[in-house]
């Protein structure tokens, strides 16, 4: 964006990368009502004063840095007044080095440079580097438990499997259909759900999992989707953990470790 540019192009520009704002923020809270919140709270401040966005750098850059700034402002109050499963999940965030967890999920979810998280986050290259290794040296085996994987295609569930694994939680099984992940699931009683959307016998995986926190309760499930923006709108209840499809390697272990570090999330139940 090195030239100036008209207000509905910055809003088709805007449009264009706010789902993306609303999934690192809702990850980042653990709650798409938060999350939400907070990004809502962005577009307010850049209507108010758009050219405090910089033309010199990307939208997507200059998005994310305004609701930083408006994160660091308000997310010590925000932690203060938590109550119930969110409270723990504060607890659990004061234990870390701060903006550690805020550099892995832009590095790793969004996809972030070092050069941008820096941009972003006000900082020098550098130490976005150091917040990221920082981040998984902390987060590496924080919280371990039971996860359960819905996955139709047999090579990715094999490899959602490993990842599982290696990071030292318990892999509970495999679940292919609705009936199955609900069979399973109210059986085994996971600690996190991994899930895709569309199961083997084209069921979904967004019912599947609503059935089971009707059972389950507060549990916290990570959505995987080849179409993350359709879950990504705010117009109704929708994951706090997503990640798209083809996914990274890291991005699966930055989410797994992330959702479980919270222990309990929001979900798509309504």
């Amino acid at each position: 964006m090195a030239n100036p540019v008209s207000r509905a192009q910055l809003a088709d520009a805007l449009g264009e990368h706010l789902p993306y704002l609303r999934r690192y923020a809702r990850a980042l809270t653990g709650s798409q009502t938060s999350g939400d919140a907070y990004a809502a709270a962005t577009l307010e401040a850049i209507l108010q004063d758009a050219e405090a966005l910089d033309p010199h750098h990307p939208v997507n850059v200059e998005l994310f840095r305004m609701f930083h700034g408006i994160w660091a402002s308000a997310g010590a109050a925000t932690a203060a007044d938590a109550t119930g499963p969110e409270a723990r999940a504060q607890a659990h965030l004061g234990k870390l080095t701060k903006n550690t967890r805020e550099a892995l999920l832009l590095h790793t979810i969004e996809e972030f440079g070092f050069a941008d998280i820096a941009r972003i986050m006000q900082i020098d290259r550098d130490e976005a580097e150091y917040l990221v290794n920082r981040a998984r040296e902390e987060m590496a085996g924080s919280v371990m438990g039971r996860v359960m994987i819905i996955e139709d295609e047999a090579v990715i569930a094999m490899d959602l499997e490993s990842m599982v694994r290696d990071l030292g939680h318990e892999a509970i099984g495999i679940a292919r259909t609705r009936d199955g992940a609900v069979h399973m699931g109210s059986t085994e009683l996971p600690d996190l759900i991994l899930a895709d959307i569309q199961l083997a016998d084209n069921s979904s995986g967004i019912d599947a999992v609503n059935d089971l926190l009707a059972i389950l309760g507060d549990t916290p499930v990570i959505f995987i989707t080849a179409f993350p923006e359709r879950l990504l709108t705010g117009e109704r209840p929708e994951p706090a953990f997503l990640i798209s499809k083809p996914y990274s390697e890291d991005q699966v272990r930055s989410a797994i470790s992330q959702a479980m570090f919270f222990s309990s999330t929001e979900t798509l139940r309504a």
